[in-house]
């Protein structure tokens, strides 16, 4: 028995706003934009992807699962995402760590790394 990673399905309150911000923010395409499920890849045959389904409440704590990124330039990366929308979120971090922690427009918290060391 095999199991292929398809994608994660991310809840939200306006799906296709919020897919549209992802595939923005990760330079990923849109393979699927019904309003109930908008669904983004790397690449249209490439997985996983991000599936945005919609859901009637809102986000209230802190995800339970969130998403790592590592760019080359943590710093510039940071302030593209801010300028796209992202804001900065505290989930607790004591303020040394070597991530930055921000938050999607809809709340969902995401950590950008600190480039590679080679």
């Amino acid at each position: 028995m095999a199991l292929e990673w398809e994608q994660v399905v991310v809840d939200a309150a306006d799906p296709v706003a919020l897919g549209r911000w992802w595939a923005e923010a990760l330079g990923w395409v849109v393979v699927g934009d019904a309003p109930d499920e908008f669904e983004i890849r790397p690449e249209k045959e490439r997985l996983p992807g991000l599936l945005f389904a919609p859901v009637p409440e809102g986000k209230t704590v802190k995800n339970r699962l969130h998403l790592d990124f590592r760019p080359d330039d943590q710093e510039a990366e940071v302030a593209r995402l801010l300028a796209l929308g992202a804001r900065p979120a505290d989930v607790g971090q004591s303020g040394e760590e070597s991530w930055v922690t921000l938050a999607d427009p809809e709340g969902n918290e995401f950590c950008v790394l600190a480039p590679r060391r080679r």
